[in-house]
């Protein structure tokens, strides 16, 4: 999702403008961007920012999207984001509810599923992507104990799995808090909780990034 803070309207609009004179035309413009997205996500939109608008310079600042979210809040009164980038829609809406957000609509905005568009007046945020729940499984790591790959998510509750699964914390990351409304939504809210106190007696690590569960050692994660 990208969106910009009220209190530094027009920044990365107007970067194509003029903001000084003579020798000064040849510094650029810092542009902090607030992110909770992938490392190697990264240097392609840096790239593509910096050529559609020559004066700027993209300077990440990048966590997981609970931490985005509470420096975000944090800096309310004394903003340093310019924008935010890549952060998940229950924060945008967070914003956009205390009226952080200025007013911005991406030119072929009307045109894009509801689902990735601000549904209310004022336009503030506009979606990037979408993305699915998935377990990854360790076949090397399960071999040696005979543990058997699951194919749907209660499959993680099995005995021969307890302290081999590693997932996000949904307190710190944003794919974590994502999987609990999943979860929530799909099973209904008792058999969501039921759910997640078994996988919890499997669970052997809540992690604060959304994509280290994948790349953790153990016999499964659900990323």
């Amino acid at each position: 999702m990208i969106m910009k803070h009220r209190h530094v309207a027009g920044l990365a609009i107007g970067l194509g403008l003029a903001l000084f004179a003579g020798d000064a035309f040849a510094q650029k413009t810092k542009v902090t961007i607030y992110t909770a997205l992938e490392n190697d996500q990264l240097a392609p939109f840096k790239s593509s920012i910096e050529k559609a608008v020559p004066d700027a310079e993209v300077v990440w600042v990048r966590d997981s999207t609970g931490v985005i979210t509470a420096r975000f809040l944090a800096e309310k009164d004394n903003p340093r984001a310019d924008m935010v980038m890549g952060l998940a829609a229950s924060s945008l809406l967070m914003f956009e509810k205390g009226g952080l957000l200025e007013t911005y609509e991406p030119k072929g905005a009307a045109g894009l599923k509801p689902a990735f568009r601000d549904g209310q007046a004022p336009y503030t945020w506009t979606g990037m992507d979408a993305y699915l729940g998935v377990v990854c499984f360790n076949t090397a790591e399960a071999a040696k104990d005979k543990a058997t790959a699951p194919v749907s998510w209660k499959d993680l509750l099995q005995p021969g799995l307890k302290g081999k699964i590693v997932m996000p914390h949904p307190a710190s990351s944003g794919t974590g808090y994502l999987m609990v409304a999943g979860w929530l939504q799909s099973m209904g809210e008792e058999a969501g909780w039921k759910f997640m106190d078994g996988l919890h007696e499997n669970i052997a690590a809540y992690l604060h990034s959304g994509s280290a569960p994948a790349c953790r050692p153990r016999a499964a994660s659900a990323p």
